[in-house]
């Protein structure tokens, strides 16, 4: 990477730095409890409008894992997801009523909440219904991992986004609170998948699956993205691109 081409990224970086600054106004701090994180805790991101039905797996999931801390940001929800995750003791979590869109879904917020308390630690940054899986992990905490990367050097841990979906039609397998919803969503699409480099970013760039084959067949190039990178040895001058 080119000496321009790193000088642009780093103004970039810093400008993203400042639009999360200025965002924070637009977070209320419903329950804090950040001062129970630990040193060496592990930190989970996350942000959330009416996803209630999905937090007692999402939060035992994660649980189970090693996740130590939960920093949610709720988006106006209206069907009890605040007072929920607000009576969990491992969850610190925020209200706010801004645009989703105008926050860069959410990434804006996000980065401001791991500047503030996530520089030091490793910090998962995962949708309520996203469920990370790295080799071994049926039988290896997440501590596992992270400590395999820190003994490596390595400060980030990328991953592929996987869609799940039913056999049959998706209206047909409705799915109640607390179940893992691998139970009812087991199939996903082997196959056609793109992979090229990111040309501006160095990473790898994969579309395809389901959304692809369904929504975008005559259009390819404009499926969603599957890269992210989701786990991060957190440093307050890092910034989520998107």
């Amino acid at each position: 990477m080119g000496f321009w081409r790193t000088y642009r990224l780093r103004l970039q970086r810093k400008r993203w730095l400042i639009r999360a600054f200025r965002k924070r106004r637009e977070l209320k701090a419903i329950v804090n409890r950040t001062a129970a994180i630990k040193p060496g805790d592990i930190l989970l991101f996350c942000t959330q409008r009416n996803e209630h039905v999905r937090h007692p797996y999402f939060l035992k999931y994660y649980r189970d894992m090693g996740v130590n801390h939960f920093l949610i940001v709720d988006n106006d929800s209206t069907d009890g997801s605040l007072d929920y995750l607000a009576d969990q003791p491992d969850v610190s979590v925020w209200h706010t009523k801004a645009s989703y869109k105008r926050s860069r879904f959410g990434v804006d917020w996000l980065n401001w909440l791991q500047r503030k308390y996530g520089h030091g630690h490793w910090t998962l940054v995962v949708d309520p219904d996203e469920f990370l899986i790295y080799p071994f992990s049926d039988t290896r905490p997440l501590r596992a991992l992270t400590d395999w990367l820190d003994a490596s050097s390595i400060k980030s841990f990328s991953a592929m986004l996987l869609d799940m979906y039913p056999k049959g039609r998706i209206d047909e397998q409705p799915y109640r609170a607390g179940q893992d919803p691998l139970e009812i969503a087991s199939w996903f699409d082997a196959g056609n998948y793109v992979i090229e480099r990111n040309t501006r970013y160095g990473n790898l760039w994969i579309q395809g699956g389901p959304r692809q084959r369904m929504f975008f067949a005559d259009a390819p190039e404009k499926a969603p993205a599957l890269n992210k990178i989701p786990l991060v040895k957190w440093d307050r001058k890092y910034t989520y691109v998107s």
